[in-house]
């Protein structure tokens, strides 16, 4: 008969004590994996940006006053039976759709992917509708949404 090593013993005894740890250092790994944040946050930073228009003038449009969680863009008939639109954006009123572009593009340069809400009077036609809507578009938002009653 035979006699064990004790030889042969401690280096099963090393094999098996390294297994629970190179275990544990994977689930570590995957934890950290799970639980880390690979995008960066990006948060409002108060600012002034110099929008131009088409028509070459330059207008300032200061980023503290735009709401980044959403985009109402109001357009209100002046009179019953005139065409003239009273557009506002997020409730500030604006005298027309080259303003209204303006503010669009201005919040698109901080996000873009914040829902824009159209919400029409319904003695508005559609053309302006739609202008706003291909602005919207054209600014680079994703997210473009019309309200029913």
């Amino acid at each position: 008969m035979k006699i064990p090593s004790v030889h042969n013993r401690q280096e099963g005894v090393r094999d098996v004590a390294m297994t629970p740890m190179i275990d544990v250092v994977f689930l570590l790994l995957v934890f950290f994996v799970w639980t880390a944040s690979f995008q960066s946050v990006e948060l409002l930073l108060p600012s002034r940006l110099s929008v131009s228009s088409e028509s070459g003038d330059n207008t300032e449009v200061s980023l503290e006053h735009i709401d980044v969680e959403q985009v109402i863009i109001r357009l209100l008939s002046a009179n019953d039976g005139d065409d003239a639109l009273q557009w506002r954006v997020n409730d500030e009123p604006l005298g027309n759709l080259d303003q209204v572009r303006q503010r669009l593009a201005a919040v698109a340069m901080v996000r873009t992917d914040i829902p824009v809400i159209v919400d029409p009077d319904d003695s508005v036609k559609l053309g302006p509708v739609i202008d706003v809507y291909d602005s919207a578009m054209q600014v680079g938002f994703e997210n473009i949404q019309f309200t029913t009653k």
